[in-house]
């Protein structure tokens, strides 16, 4: 028998702005910001509401400017043979006209060091650098995350780009854009010390607010713990300690200046494993990571300035596939919508309890040349969409004006007894909004960490105090395993890794959003509606009321 669920909406009882704070989305692999299929992805993303901010890694990095799993390069810094600079701007010109065209911004991650300005020294962890090696994969491989040989040369290299964006955009343009420093120094990442770290993020501030005082610059970026004492938690309160009252590399004065600040969160990890047993992400680890790097934060009274968490996903290695570890097939399908789902609702909810504004950055993008399907974290494979990319068309669809939304089968994940929630059993929450006097929208979803878990619920919606009185218009919209969802007919297709034309076509043809039902015209004359329907776990429903 299906399990019966109560789910009120009051759109009388306004609860304040819901905030649209999941407008964030990043990728290793910054050249394919300029390739066919990534600018064809912006677009879309450009398309659904206010701009999406996009962040990349090797933004600084030397190479052939081409894109290829977890590497890119510009090649914006080389020094001629009397080791004096020569800055080229071309590519990094390229990658922000595309997303200023496409109604996106830059998350502009200052990383990671050109090969002419790595230091050669041997690292604190043993791994050595040859930079007179003329091997591109020794850079690769190790140069890329070594401090600078010299600080006052990275200095020049931050004021020249920022002063070049502040002249080809503008002010006004380049103030609302993020900067960041660099990305997880506490992991692999950087081979210097804390210390040099530490320094690195001074000079770098220095020359970003000396080209541009009204830049937003911050960090550190560092990974995810739910160990307080743990390394990135010591990573982060030491970097805290330093801005806030430790003396500053470049200036000599106690403190650096920051103007918001980031970490990243998972909910698992993953390796190649051709032998793989199955293993499910969580939710709950997810969000204690949050709650523990922005208790440090709070800690040090950095509370009052937004935290980005520049990466915020169910697990922690985009470029790796199906073919690699069977479990990241999840990453097709409906789960991985749900689940996105799931954690940003709860860190919303977390963010108000730590009275903090924290929001999340999705890292995922799409690979050129890929495999139908090939369960990387991708929003789109072979220029389709995934179910996941139809969860934000969702988020778009909201308002922002929130209003009272509750669950019989609400959930807090923190409360689980085991990292899964398996005694809690699924949840289901939500979000209801008025857009204006003539438009409700109600979001519904049902996640268990655990995909196997293939139950339904006979969902009871009540809406009473809607603004709107006379004929409507009531649609909805469904993501689950079989509406809005490619991959269940990639599947029905044969599950081609190159699909003819008429495959793809197929496959494309499902990947918008559709209706779990004809949409319905009614009556309200009382502000009130109520509907019933199943929702299975891993569904996500989307009601639209709007005046006719």
């Amino acid at each position: 028998m299906n399990e019966k669920v109560k789910i009120n909406v009051d759109a009388s009882k306004w609860e304040g702005k819901l905030e649209h704070t999941w407008n964030y989305i990043g990728f290793d692999e910054c050249n394919y910001t300029h390739s066919p299929g990534g600018i064809k992805l912006i677009d879309r993303f450009g398309k659904m509401e206010k701009p999406y901010y996009v962040r990349a890694h090797h933004m600084l990095c030397s190479g052939i400017r081409h894109g290829f799993y977890k590497w890119g390069s510009t090649n914006i810094y080389i020094e001629d043979e009397n080791g004096e600079p020569i800055y080229d701007y071309e590519t990094i010109d390229l990658m922000m006209d595309i997303l200023l065209s496409h109604n996106c911004r830059p998350f502009f991650e200052l990383g990671f060091m050109p090969k002419d300005l790595a230091d050669p020294r041997e690292s604190e962890d043993g791994r050595g650098y040859n930079a007179n090696y003329s091997s591109t994969n020794e850079y690769q491989v190790r140069g890329w995350c070594q401090p600078p040989k010299d600080y006052d040369k990275w200095y020049g290299l931050i004021y020249g780009l920022i002063a070049h964006l502040k002249e080809r955009y503008g002010t006004d343009e380049v103030s609302k854009w993020y900067f960041e420093m660099w990305n997880e120094p506490d992991i692999f990442y950087w081979h210097g010390t804390p210390e040099e770290f530490q320094k690195l993020y001074d000079y770098t501030e220095a020359a970003v607010h000396a080209a541009m005082p009204e830049a937003r610059f911050g960090g550190p970026a560092t990974t995810g713990t739910y160990d307080p004492d743990g390394n990135a938690s010591r990573f982060l309160r030491s970097f805290l300690d330093h801005i806030k009252n430790g003396t500053n590399y470049y200036s000599g004065k106690k403190g650096t200046r920051i103007d918001f600040t980031t970490f990243h969160t998972k909910g698992g990890g993953y390796r190649q494993d051709a032998l793989a047993q199955k293993q499910i992400p969580s939710v709950k680890a997810f969000l204690a990571n949050v709650k523990v790097q922005s208790d440090i934060i709070k800690e040090f009274g950095y509370d009052g300035l937004e935290c980005v968490l520049s990466e915020a996903d169910p697990d922690g290695w985009a470029a790796g596939g199906r073919y690699d570890n069977f479990n990241l097939n999840f990453r097709n399908t409906e789960y991985y919508a749900s689940y996105v789902m799931s954690a940003y609702k709860n860190v919303y909810d977390l963010a108000e309890t730590q009275k903090m504004d924290i929001r999340p950055l999705a890292w995922a993008f799409m690979f050129e040349g890929e495999r139908f399907f090939e369960g990387t974290r991708s929003f789109s494979t072979q220029g389709v969409v995934k179910p996941v990319f139809n969860l934000f068309r969702f988020l778009s669809k909201l308002g922002y004006r929130k209003v009272s939304f509750t669950s019989s089968k609400d959930q807090d994940p923190l409360k689980y007894k085991d990292l899964n929630g398996y005694e809690e059993g699924p949840e289901i929450d939500g979000w209801a909004t008025c857009g204006d006097e003539d438009s409700c929208q109600i979001l519904i979803y049902c996640h268990h960490d655990d995909w196997d878990v293939k139950e339904e619920y006979d969902i009871g919606l009540e809406v009473k105090g809607l603004p709107i009185n006379g004929k409507v218009r009531i649609e909805h919209l469904r993501i689950d395993s079989e509406h809005s969802n490619a991959y269940a007919e990639w599947k029905r297709q044969g599950s081609p890794d190159w699909p003819n034309e008429g495959q793809k076509r197929a496959v494309e043809a499902r990947s918008g959003l559709e209706l779990l039902s004809e949409p319905k015209i009614c009556e309200i004359d009382d502000g009130t509606y109520s509907d019933k329907f199943r929702l299975p776990v891993h569904g996500i429903s989307l009601i639209t009321i709007n005046r006719v």
